[in-house]
């Protein structure tokens, strides 16, 4: 189907081109999404004979859309379709010229125009050809200094489409690279999440670092590797970190529908599950460094599984991530060992089971694919196949374990608040007052106390 033909199976914009007979280009994302067979559902439209505005409301008028103005300046608008699913950005060419504004894009693969009513396609810098020979490729190097997040934008898209980056490029980035710290925080945490959506995250990345953008991201990198390889991980610690991320998707990929609904969900950011979990495995082991010590030969990472939560949840906190993501991401580190732990236990039973999945709740899926993804990175001489089996084994039985129970979980009841414990015990507010609180909620996790009267003789039997 040529381009044309699916701009008339558009319906959206097959009624602009039926209906409206101006000058009109599709252009960026959505032709390339086109071209490569994908859906897309937000859609730049420029328009050469007449003011950006004055379409924009014919448009919403006809469409019953939203006008949203984006940039006044600039004449930027954007149509909120009726199912708010589909959407319209809407301006003029850049300098009234449909070449000029092609030539001011980011990457080839992003500046190609298609007119909606004759199909004749604008593509002065063989976009078409890099989307065949999936390549990803510059315009002009003084795109980059004009908006240095463009730097960043070249990992997102070689994340999401697996595309190869030529050298020619990679130097580019290389000599502007310092440039990253100038755009907002906001729009690099748009850019970085998208990166983490894609299926080739863990070659972005890899091709981040090589091009020495990563550690300007994310400068915990240098510690992560300068962690060896050991008899427990085939890889140093950074490549491990890359590994975890690329087993999640494998994983993920390999998981029934119903599984991958729950990680596709958009919970917290704007973005999926799957995309803050990649994001999670890419940090879970940024504690080790800290905590990395040498006993007999054997390398150890104490609590480093506390200690890498506390750190990631300062570092998102720095870069403005959101609490629900900050407190999600440091969450699946803080507990990424968890599930291996629960079913490593000599008797596992319903009991032991059905406290983690109290504990995790609707985490519990998420926190199993990274805890597998991790199992799966580390490879080292003492790791048997045998030993990974039994692990990704046991671990599948909490998941099939999770998702016959979720159904029946509710949240468990807050039995006595701290005002009513220090009343019973006669006690004031102190780091003990915590302590009972704790043990009086993994006794209801494990099931021990169940109500009030209980939670009250728990409490003046225990023990702190």
């Amino acid at each position: 189907m040529n381009l044309l033909q699916q701009i008339i199976s558009d319906d959206i914009l097959n009624k602009i081109k039926t209906e409206f007979p101006n000058e009109v280009y599709l252009v960026g994302g959505a032709v390339r999404d086109f071209i490569l067979g994908k859906k897309n559902f937000d859609r730049d439209l420029l328009v050469c004979d007449e003011d950006a505005k004055s379409f924009s409301l014919k448009l919403a008028d006809y469409f019953g859309a939203t006008l949203v103005t984006l940039d006044e300046q600039n004449k930027i608008y954007r149509l909120v379709m009726p199912d708010k699913l589909n959407y319209l950005d809407i301006t003029n060419p850049l300098e009234n010229s449909l070449l000029t504004d092609l030539q001011r894009r980011d990457l080839t693969i992003n500046a190609i125009a298609v007119n909606i009513n004759t199909g004749e396609v604008v593509d002065p810098h063989q976009g078409v050809s890099d989307l065949q020979n999936k390549i990803i490729n510059y315009i002009h190097e003084k795109n980059f200094t004009d908006d240095p997040l463009r730097l960043l934008r070249v990992f997102r898209f070689q994340a999401n489409l697996g595309f190869s980056l030529p050298q020619e490029l990679c130097d580019v980035v290389k000599k502007y690279k310092h440039l990253i710290s100038k755009p907002a925080v906001e729009r690099k945490i748009y850019e970085i999440v998208k990166l983490f959506s894609g299926e080739f995250a863990h070659l972005a990345l890899l091709k981040m670092d090589e091009c020495g953008l990563l550690e300007l991201i994310f400068p915990v990198i240098n510690e992560l590797k300068q962690v060896p390889p050991n008899s427990h991980h085939h890889l140093d610690l950074f490549n491990h970190s890359i590994e975890t991320v690329r087993q999640v998707t494998a994983i993920y990929n390999s998981l029934s529908e119903q599984l991958k609904e729950h990680l596709d969900t958009v919970d917290f950011g704007g973005f999926s599950r799957i995309a803050h979990l990649r994001l999670a495995g890419f940090l879970h082991d940024i504690g080790k460094f800290s905590t990395w010590s040498i006993i007999d030969g054997r390398h150890r990472f104490i609590k480093h599984d506390d200690v890498g939560s506390k750190l990631a949840h300062d570092l998102l906190k720095s870069m403005n991530f959101s609490n629900k993501q900050t407190e999600y991401i440091s969450l699946m580190i803080k507990y990424h060992i968890y599930p291996s732990n629960v079913m490593s236990a000599d008797d596992v039973n319903e009991k032991i089971m059905m406290r983690y999945v109290r504990r995790m709740d609707r985490n519990s899926i998420d926190n199993i694919v990274l805890a597998m993804a991790d199992r799966l990175s580390a490879r080292g001489p003492e790791i048997t196949d045998e030993i990974v089996n039994k692990n990704i084994s046991s671990l599948t039985r909490l998941l099939n374990f999770y998702l016959d129970k979720k159904e029946t979980l509710k949240p468990l009841p807050k039995l006595l608040s701290g005002n009513e414990i220090m009343s019973i015990l006669n006690i004031t507010p102190s780091p003990v007052l915590g302590n009972i609180v704790n043990a009086l909620y993994d006794a209801q996790l494990n099931g021990d106390v169940t109500c009030r009267d209980e939670a009250i003789i728990f409490i003046k039997n225990l023990k702190i």
